[in-house]
């Protein structure tokens, strides 16, 4: 359900479950978190992305239901993402929902597909966000605006989010060769200087 790939400086994991909006379950989010975990001692750049046309709509509705919403592994995974002294992509094919939106938030750079829609619906399912996505989210989009997609439960179109500053850019065609690209100049670098730059944020 996830496809990994491994290459030379260069690792890709891409969520592989169109048929069920490439919701999450528990084990995927451990595999996705293992493989950020060896990435950071192993690539120079790390893409995230999702096959169709949804990039994940969240968790798995059955395990949410048993308890994957308030599960430690979204924190894990996104803890990885962001820890990771390497260059970190959200490749976003699709819409962005619920927890999945923490990896996506824990990255570096997020580009979009013209389609993509953004949403955490955490108030109207009464749960609370995993504990550093509201702080990570506020960052990139300020207080307000993330009060508006975690409290007033608004659906944000890709030209808001560019707005915003939530995603970085809108990609028409191939967004994981647009990934490709933006991590061209890291993987052509040494590890220590890839680190060493972004050790300075």
């Amino acid at each position: 359900m996830i496809r990994f790939e491994r290459g030379d400086g260069l690792w890709i994991a891409t969520i592989v479950r169109p048929d069920k909006a490439n919701s999450l379950t528990g084990e995927m989010l451990k595999q996705l978190a293992d493989f950020a975990g060896e990435a950071a001692g192993a690539a120079r750049a790390m893409v995230l992305t999702g096959e169709g046309k949804v990039f994940s709509a969240g968790a798995d509705l059955d395990e949410a239901r048993a308890g994957l919403a308030t599960d430690g592994v979204w924190e894990r995974l996104s803890g990885a993402i962001a820890d990771a002294p390497i260059l970190t992509i959200a490749a976003l094919n699709g819409t962005l929902a619920g927890g999945a939106m923490g990896m996506a938030l824990a990255c570096d750079l997020r580009i979009a597909t013209p389609g993509a829609k953004f949403f955490y619906p955490v108030m109207k399912l009464g749960f609370l966000p995993q504990p550093s996505d509201p702080k990570r989210l506020a960052d990139l989009v300020g207080p307000a605006r993330a009060k508006m997609i975690l409290m007033a439960g608004q659906k944000i179109e890709a030209d808001e989010a560019l707005s915003w500053g939530l995603i970085d850019r809108i990609v028409e065609g191939d967004v994981l060769a647009a990934a490709r690209d933006l991590a061209e100049d890291s993987l052509n670098a040494t590890p220590e200087h890839v680190a060493g730059i972004k050790s300075l944020f």
